[in-house]
């Protein structure tokens, strides 16, 4: 019983960083723009439910399918990557394992930095996608809406996301490890997301640097992030390639799905440390052939822990038995579904017995109390159908086949189930 009894199955197909590096990851990156194709292609093609989520660390599908490559074909179609590509650094899974799958991306469990948060935020934005798009359905909203619940009770009762330690608070962190004097280099901050603003906050937190810029290709963000921070300076994006070879260290988080900084860019002859935080990557790996420049992906800054993550650590049990409690929410529920058509179908025809009996009662004897009755039989009413529940939960029942029984007899025609 469960998801196992649907004509289709829940599957989830992916690639995170556990198997797949960041050019991989890069080229099966899907645009906001594909996502709404890939959905509105699963939504033409009949496919019943299904969500998109690409992030830095992973990009995957979760759907209702006849068999999983119907979703890993959209995938492909809708990224750079290619079928080989994709076999080799995969994940599927189906039913139960796919909701699983989803509550510890949900509470930061499967995350490349132990209770990184980020991750909410992207899975809320990619459910809200499948709303608007209309490519959700009753089960899929009923897990994430789970997922979600889950999340938020980690958040609040956990540890998990307990300290800082997120790739922005890493890149800040690895400068002040590998850059000597780095409170008095020329840092140059590259897009505005929220990435990008999150890593000026760390700096400016944790280095005391007053020597950061911002270059943005909307001027108007970087002005409107400057009033919250006025030590911040502001570069014309005309000027990028001036602003990079003014600079010690660049940081890039342009969210762009192509290069936004090339060889070309870099002509000065200083040391140069670039720190690339967009995904797909956003700097072109050839700097790394100039001599005196340093370039640092996601994953290499991903490394970088602190006590914080045994904190973290050591909460997993706590995490794993909330996750199991929401779990077992959507398990109950899931099964419930298969209940309801007969268990109304029981309480409709105690119903109409009742009401027969009260109206022969009402006229055969004097001074019927009506209302003493009422609520003698609907008490009774509740006892036999909540029996009736205990008895299809039981784990030696045959579900089918009582629910068969009781829609032969109190049906006038079979239930569905």
């Amino acid at each position: 019983m469960g998801l196992d009894s649907l004509p289709t199955k829940l599957y989830n197909v992916g690639l995170s960083y556990k198997k797949a590096d960041v050019k991989v990851r890069s080229a099966f990156s899907v645009s906001k723009k594909n996502q709404k194709l890939l959905l509105q292609e699963a939504k033409d093609k009949g496919i019943d439910g299904i969500i998109v989520l690409s992030t830095c660390n992973r990009t995957e599908i979760t759907g209702f399918a006849k068999h999983p490559f119907e979703l890993i074909s959209l995938l492909v179609k809708y990224s750079n990557g290619s079928v080989e590509d994709f076999i080799n650094v995969s994940n599927v899974y189906k039913n139960k394992e796919a909701v699983a799958h989803l509550f510890k991306i949900g509470t930061g469990l499967e995350s490349q930095i132990l209770g990184d948060y980020e991750i909410v935020g992207q899975l809320k934005e990619s459910y809200k996608l499948a709303k608007q798009m209309g490519t959700t359905n009753t089960y899929l909203e009923r897990i994430m809406n789970l997922v979600l619940q889950a999340s938020k009770e980690v958040k609040n009762k956990t540890k998990l996301s307990s300290g800082t330690t997120s790739v922005a608070y890493a890149a800040v962190q690895y400068i002040i490890k590998h850059v000597p004097n780095y409170q008095d280099k020329s840092i140059l901050v590259y897009g505005l997301g929220e990435i990008g603003k999150n890593t000026c906050k760390n700096i400016l937190e944790y280095t005391n640097n007053k020597n950061i810029s911002l270059i943005n290709r909307t001027t108007a963000r970087s002005i409107e992030f400057k009033e919250q921070h006025p030590e911040l300076g502001i570069e014309e994006f005309s000027s990028l390639s001036n602003s990079i070879n003014d600079s010690d260290i660049l940081v890039v988080s342009t969210g762009a799905n192509s290069f936004t900084v090339t060889k070309e860019h870099i002509h000065s002859e200083k040391n140069l440390l670039i720190l690339d935080l967009s995904m797909p990557e956003n700097v072109d790996a050839k700097v790394k052939d100039m001599k005196k420049v340093d370039l640092i992906n996601v994953d290499e800054l991903s490394k970088i822990t602190d006590g914080t993550l045994e904190v973290r650590k050591n909460e997993i049990p706590l995490v794993e038995k909330i996750i199991e409690k929401y779990q077992e929410e959507f398990n109950d529920w899931i099964s419930n579904r298969k209940y309801v058509p007969a268990v109304n179908a029981l309480k409709e025809s105690l119903q109409a017995i009742q009401q027969d009996e009260i109206d022969f009662h009402s006229k055969k004897l004097k001074d019927f109390n009506v209302e003493h009755a009422e609520f003698l039989t609907n008490r009774m009413i509740q006892k036999i159908t909540t029996q009736f529940v205990k008895h299809l939960k039981a784990d030696e029942t045959s579900v089918d086949q009582s629910i068969n029984v009781i829609s032969k007899i109190f049906c006038k025609e079979k239930t569905e189930v």
